[in-house]
């Protein structure tokens, strides 16, 4: 009996303390899945071949210049962003075919000048927040409404991107089809659900209908087939595009919510301080994770062993970004304040020499518009946990002046701690769920990737048929 009354003690703790220990078990557990994904061939950078004192030199070699083919890992990504993963800008291999997808997008996001495109986001993010606020009663200020950050930004990128492309507002049935292939895109890509290809061939379908019916008025790949056109669209613009810029304001609204002070700051209208807080914000959650590269050709560098032809470079982008500062992994704007960012590991947007991101040039600049619009008409407060990965959507409370008021924002408005604090613990025990919910889908995607091969087949076939691979 007594042995049985000790199980059942020790059983009941671990129950009672899974939220403290059980998702970074379960994180951990993915990880070592993840990368056996991927066998000997790969390279951590910053890592034991490669410190962080060289990822910069080593990222932008130009033998690092690989993308898909010859990457076990690279049939799990184009799993993930099926369909047409092989046009997918940033998965092409270098060549025709991807400098004339690079210089589409390149075309397409400068369409606008810079006063253009702040108006653009700043009409379509206060159509999106107006159109979301619920109705109160006249004069009554409205109470904490939860929302998750993701959720809330996803219509407003939707609508951003459909106009850059197409110069003319979403209509609404075409921004909910944006938002359900972006939503499920990066919901696998966290493996938090399963992907669901039906709700992906619905923009599809869309798009080569425009495609086909010559109603796209923007530079598309010459090289591409009327249907990579439409993926082209829709991997570059609906769902990265989508999807980057709707993490990136989670993540800085998270920040915004979860530190009164700064909060406050933004509110009495410091301009220098918000870009601070955007350039800490994107040091500390950086949207991407691991970025991989696949080598063309030996590297070698002074000081550095040499770098087979072949290998697989994993740059880890949140451990270069943290390194090199005191207290590199906590957030803290003000630091901002005395350094630049050339004297920080600071890449949000990449290396110029190796793929930079196409929006770096107006990525800052919308976020700063839709941060100004949001704090403009609500309070934020949030007590649920914040990582890099987001798996939680950003759980945060909102309040606000009732729509069509001009109270304004409640100054000063006191945080609802009871609510703060219910939303704290529901948020521990669904990261215990969702990480066992993560552990058993990622293993199943890895396996059913490794199943299908999209990218190994996909050149396979094109070395069978005696074809030249694309981008070659």
């Amino acid at each position: 009996m007594t042995v049985w009354l000790a199980v059942a003690v020790v059983a009941l703790a671990l129950v009672v303390s899974a939220p403290y220990w059980l998702p970074g078990f379960v994180v951990g557990v993915r990880e070592r899945i993840f990368a056996r994904v991927n066998g000997d061939e790969g390279v951590p950078v910053p890592g034991r071949q490669v410190g962080v004192a060289d990822f910069r030199r080593v990222y932008a070699h130009p033998a690092a210049n690989g993308r898909s083919r010859g990457a076990a890992l690279s049939d799990l990504f184009w799993y993930w962003l099926a369909p047409g993963p092989q046009v997918h800008q940033e998965h092409l291999e270098p060549g025709p075919r991807y400098d004339e997808a690079a210089r589409a997008t390149r075309q397409i996001l400068a369409r606008l000048r810079k006063d253009e495109w702040e108006d653009l986001v700043g009409r379509c993010a206060a159509r999106v927040l107006d159109d979301w606020r619920p109705a109160t009663a006249p004069g009554r200020r409205r109470r904490w409404t939860a929302v998750r950050l993701r959720d809330l930004m996803m219509p407003i990128w939707a609508e951003v991107y459909y106009e850059a492309v197409f110069g003319q507002p979403c209509p609404p049935e075409v921004r909910d089809l944006i938002v359900a292939n972006a939503d499920d895109v990066v919901s696998a890509l966290k493996c938090t659900r399963l992907r669901h290809l039906g709700r992906r061939d619905r923009l599809t379908r869309y798009l080569r209908g425009r495609v086909d019916a010559g109603t796209v008025p923007v530079p598309l790949p010459s090289l591409f087939s009327p249907q990579e056109q439409a993926w082209y669209l829709q991997g570059t613009f609906f769902n990265t595009a989508v999807v980057q810029m709707s993490e990136a304001m989670a993540h800085l609204l998270m920040v915004v919510a979860e530190r009164p002070d700064i909060q406050e700051r933004l509110r009495a209208g410091d301009g220098g301080h918000l870009d601070r807080v955007i350039d800490e914000t994107m040091r500390v959650y950086p949207l991407f994770g691991v970025a991989h590269r696949i080598t063309s050709a030996d590297i070698t560098l002074d000081g550095l062993p040499t770098i087979p032809a072949g290998s697989v470079l994993l740059f880890h982008y949140a451990e270069y970004q943290h390194s090199g500062l005191p207290g590199g992994d906590h957030l803290d704007p003000d630091r901002w304040a005395h350094l630049a960012p050339g004297e920080a590991n600071f890449i949000p947007f990449g290396v110029t020499a190796n793929r930079p991101c196409p929006a770096r040039g107006i990525a800052p600049l919308s976020l700063r518009v839709v941060a100004h619009a949001v704090i403009a008409r609500f309070a934020l407060a949030t007590s649920a946990g914040h990582t890099r990965s987001l798996p939680n959507r950003g759980p945060c409370l909102l309040a606000g002046a009732p729509a069509g008021t001009s109270a304004g924002v409640p100054v000063g408005a006191p945080r609802p701690r009871a609510r703060l604090a219910a939303m704290r613990v529901r948020d521990r025990w669904e990261d215990v769920s969702r990480s066992l919910v993560q552990l058993a889908l990622g293993t199943y995607m890895v396996l059913d990737a490794r199943r299908q091969r999209l990218c190994q087949t996909y050149f396979a076939s094109l070395d069978h048929a005696g074809a030249t691979p694309p981008g070659r």
